[in-house]
């Protein structure tokens, strides 16, 4: 079984078997539009579709990890495909619990592609000019232009998951008194999918990461910063605190991806436990999401042939040195 998976995996990871494969993983890791999402009902170590259920855990690891590779390779082509044609972009939004691994997917699924093609946005505490704006306002400015790919690792959604587990924050955006409490959420969600439907309409591809993460496994990821002193930077004494909040975290994540998975904007949430099958598993959902572009090679207007053929015959006609 191994041997087959691996063959599907790296070898022929376009060919038909392994593009079924990846659909039927992709549909049970979306969040369909109107669902009412529970975190407690999705795996944050992923059981396995065939042919992967009979696969051991160190099988399970290698096949994700021959997939990786394989497919970061193929993402970079795709991603000159998305250049070259110019005519849409791709928006990456990623987002989880502490230590749920944002930052190493971010970096292992855009491993091989062209620099020049993407732009990577952390979304930190915002500014005093940014507080000044609507929620969405900094968001705007990061969008990625056609042809390139955008990632946000936090996003927007910030301002309805960790704002509403600290309401005291919204004090520092000066907001008028109406909406407050639940209407105000609804409001944001609102806000949030008309937003992303006019980014739709006019080019830009959203796909939305939550890389599912156990309290444990978070548990035992900050032990392991604290135990190595090169790690010690990504660790702040805030983390532990905030893990006092976990359930409120779960709550306002649930019902904010039940609220905004869309069909222009889907929410994939990914068992985070696993870090080689998370990162996999989001390769395998950009390359399908690209392929969902219909890309096609953009082909020379008449007059640009012309002096393409002009320019053969002038390299053919200079002298060997």
């Amino acid at each position: 079984m191994a041997d087959v998976t691996l063959l599907d995996l790296s070898r022929d990871i376009d060919g038909p078997e392994a593009r079924r494969i990846r659909d039927r993983i992709r549909k049970g890791l979306v969040v369909k539009a109107g669902e009412k999402l529970s975190l407690q009902k999705r795996d944050t170590v992923w059981k396995g579709e065939p042919p992967f259920d009979e696969l051991s855990a160190q099988e399970l690891k290698a096949a994700a990890s021959d997939f990786l590779v394989s497919g970061v390779k193929k993402l970079a082509e795709r991603q000159e495909l998305l250049w070259a044609s110019d005519t849409y972009s791709l928006l990456i939004v990623v987002q989880g619990m502490d230590a749920s691994g944002k930052d190493s997917t971010i970096k292992h699924a855009l491993s091989g592609v062209n620099p020049q093609g993407v732009h990577v946005t952390s979304f930190k505490q915002p500014s005093a000019e940014e507080l000044d704006h609507d929620f969405l306002w900094r968001i705007s400015k990061a969008l990625p232009e056609r042809g390139r790919i955008g990632v946000f690792n936090r996003s927007h959604y910030e301002e309805v998951v960790a704002v509403r587990v600290h309401p005291e924050w919204l004090d520092r955006q000066h907001l008028p008194s109406e909406p407050s409490g639940a209407p105000l959420w609804e409001s944001r969600f609102r806000d949030i999918n008309a937003f992303e439907r006019h980014l739709h309409d006019s080019g830009t591809r959203i796909v939305k990461f939550f890389l599912h993460v156990s309290k444990a496994e978070q548990k035992r990821r900050f032990l392991k910063r604290l135990d190595e002193p090169e790690k010690h930077w990504k660790f702040k004494a805030a983390d532990v605190r905030e893990r006092t909040f976990w359930d409120d975290y779960r709550k306002a994540y649930e019902d904010a991806i039940s609220a905004t998975s869309t069909e222009w904007a889907p929410w994939y949430v990914i068992p985070a436990d696993r870090k080689p099958v998370m990162q996999a598993m989001v390769v395998g959902v950009l390359l399908d999401t690209i392929d969902e572009m219909d890309l096609r090679w953009p082909h020379p207007a008449k007059g640009e042939r012309v002096a393409l053929e002009a320019a053969r015959r002038e390299l053919t006609a200079e002298p060997e040195d």
